[in-house]
């Protein structure tokens, strides 16, 4: 599906030979803290979802669009299909990252290196029925300190998924990530480009703003805190200069709000230090940036308080 709703299909053609030009979608699924993240940023070449050493860090589906001379890939980025007995937040996430199956062109599975685990097998449930063509990613191959076991572990997921596309790689150290995207774009259809060409993601600078803080905030917090909070933007204006954002962090208990100020509000301080420069990156303009905690009791499991905080499906 493209951004109007229809698909154009007539092919374009690249400088130098006529070769047909290429666009679809990629999704890319697998179980929280596989490093789906982290291999959509390294396959764009740009930072389009926040990561962290924390599962569920992701928490909405997120489009990446890299578009070049022969073909657009629209990367699908997920959250991390898991046990969803917890939360409404949770329910929302499995369907933000099952719904990426809808209209897939590419499906990539992404798992960890010598770890399968049970959420490994219910994202293996949820794309056995698909009719796209399926690639299985094996993240994080540099971790593996016994190259011995890799083999094996590939032969074992091949077998249990029926999946001989299979690739080892490594996002970090970008690892058989060019190979990855060569097939990916070889199992492309055929087909007008379904965005414009400087277009990069769907998502615009408040959500990305929101994320960033959200980012920064799950590396200085313990736990399960990062799990109960969220990112508001409440004002954003860039007809000034600097740009000015304000935004507050909700959290689900009064006991939070200290905890995530920090002693003296030197934890909120340095994330949103940090946020600031991110999004001034992003930005390219100079940024202020207020931040405020607010409580809301059990937001992340009221259906309401989600969709005013962006959780819509």
């Amino acid at each position: 599906m493209s951004a109007s709703g229809e698909r154009n299909d007539a092919p374009a053609a690249s400088s130098g030979e006529d070769v047909a030009f290429k666009s679809g979608f990629a999704a890319v699924l697998g179980r929280p803290n596989v490093g789906k993240s982290t291999l959509v940023n390294c396959l764009l070449g740009r930072k389009l979802s926040i990561t962290s050493r924390r599962p569920q860090t992701t928490r909405h589906r997120i489009l990446g669009i890299k578009t070049t001379p022969t073909h657009q890939v629209v990367y699908v980025d997920t959250p991390g299909i898991h046990r969803a007995a917890g939360t409404a937040l949770n329910r929302y996430m499995n369907r933000a990252a099952v719904s990426a199956l809808d209209g897939g062109d590419v499906v990539v599975f992404v798992v960890e290196a010598t770890r399968w685990r049970e959420d490994d097998e219910r994202v293996l449930r949820r794309i056995h029925d698909t009719r796209s063509p399926v690639i299985i990613a094996i993240s994080k191959v540099d971790r593996v300190r016994d190259k011995s076991l890799l083999l094996p572990f590939i032969a074992e997921v091949s077998r249990r998924t029926g999946c001989d596309e299979v690739i080892p790689l490594s996002a970090r150290r970008r690892i058989n990530t060019d190979l990855l995207e060569t097939r990916i774009v070889d199992l492309l259809p055929v087909g007008a480009a379904l965005f414009p060409d400087d277009q990069w993601s769907d998502r615009n600078e408040l959500f990305m703003s929101a994320e960033l803080i959200r980012e920064q905030l799950t590396e200085r917090l313990n736990q399960e805190l990062p799990y109960r909070l969220s990112v508001e933007i409440e004002r954003f204006s860039d007809a000034v200069d600097p740009v000015r954002v304000a935004a507050v962090v909700w959290v689900e208990r009064r006991s939070h709000k200290p905890i995530v100020v920090g002693r003296e509000g030197g934890t909120l301080k340095s994330a949103g230090t940090r946020a600031r420069r991110e999004i001034q990156s992003m930005l390219g303009r100079r940024v202020h940036l207020d931040l405020w905690v607010k409580v809301k009791t059990g937001w992340s499991d009221d259906e309401q308080a989600l969709m005013r905080m962006g959780y819509a499906d």
